[in-house]
């Protein structure tokens, strides 16, 4: 999506909540922003996303290195 065409979709968003007259469907909508903004999941790359994955496979199988043993490593 291009930058306008991006900002003409934010454009048309506002101009259909500016029109909606159902108190529970707004209700709706500022749960589902308040959901989005609290879940940095989605701001994450696939390969961070993996990245975190891996490492919590890795807690899970005490898999882990001390932080202690990382900074003697890198000394």
């Amino acid at each position: 999506m291009s930058q306008e065409e991006f900002l003409n979709t934010k454009i048309s968003l506002a101009k259909t909540i500016l029109l909606i007259e159902s108190e529970d469907l707004i209700n709706q909508v500022i749960q589902l922003l308040r959901e989005e903004e609290s879940d940095f999941w989605h701001t994450l790359t696939e390969k961070d996303k993996q990245g975190i994955l891996l490492g919590l496979k890795q807690a899970e199988n005490n898999e882990l290195v001390s932080f202690e043993d990382v900074l003697k490593k890198i000394s």
